[in-house]
């Protein structure tokens, strides 16, 4: 199976303070990775380098192939133009943790947005797109509906849907569940898992062990900005070999 993801080196500070500490992973194509850790251990911020939301200091990141936000020409990389970029994200679905969605725009213009405007894809055929996406998520019924009027479950799956109408080549989700009421939290899960029984190519960000223990094809827990282990997940989470990984369980399990 070929590589979707290839992280190699990846450095991150913010200031002093050194957020990723030279971070290797590989995620393969049509396999879903969640990621777990302690808040503070770099998950988020690593999601957000491999769309180019924030820029790594050193390292490469290729999705697909193709570098993400730089061009190598020899030994060096050079910065791409924002155009680029946003050409590069729009194969690169994002689900943030609050939704993120246009306010003013009914669901099924959330939908169409980006299609229309980053795409060119023609309204008419977005609309059917869009349409289709939502019964798969099970909204079909509220296309004209604006996002104050949903709950949050309801208001996550359109952010799923919005995500997926892209055709993205990969989808990743920043805790995807943690502003959400917890009898809430089922319903976007069964999304991503219909997803994940399709195919899609997935990073999760999560704290949702039974997900990723029911979900994923690899586990992978940071700890401090690294990453400390990684496998299939009866390995990580049922015999973790790492101290760190034993411990932070033993809270969360």
């Amino acid at each position: 199976m070929s590589v979707m993801v290839d992280i190699r080196s990846v450095h991150k500070s913010f200031g002093s303070l050194e957020v990723l500490k030279g971070v290797d992973l590989a995620v393969r194509a049509g396999e879903v990775t969640v990621v777990l850790g302690p808040s503070g251990s770099g998950k988020s911020t690593l999601l957000r380098t491999i769309n180019h939301l924030e820029k790594v200091d050193r390292g490469a990141i290729s999705v697909d192939g193709a570098l993400v936000g730089y061009r190598r020409s020899g030994d060096k990389l050079y910065e791409l133009p924002e155009r680029e970029v946003l050409r590069q994200r729009t194969r690169i679905g994002f689900v943030f943790q609050n939704f993120n969605l246009f306010p003013h725009l009914t669901v099924l213009d959330n939908i169409i947005e980006a299609p229309v405007s980053a795409r060119k894809r023609p309204r008419k055929e977005a609309v059917e797109s869009a349409r289709r996406l939502l019964d798969r998520v099970g909204l079909a019924d509220k296309a004209d509906t604006y996002p104050r009027q949903l709950s949050g479950g309801q208001q996550q799956r359109v952010a799923i849907a919005r995500a997926l109408a892209l055709e993205p080549r990969l989808l990743l989700f920043d805790e995807p569940t943690s502003a959400l009421d917890p009898e809430l939290v089922g319903e976007v899960l069964d999304v991503i898992k219909d997803l994940a029984h399709q195919g899609t190519t997935m990073i999760v960000v999560t704290h949702e062990i039974g997900f990723a223990r029911e979900v994923a094809d690899t586990v992978v827990f940071m700890d401090d900005g690294r990453i400390v282990e990684q496998g299939p997940p009866a390995d990580v989470l049922d015999a973790p070999r790492h101290e760190r990984t034993r411990a932070f369980l033993s809270k969360v399990l």
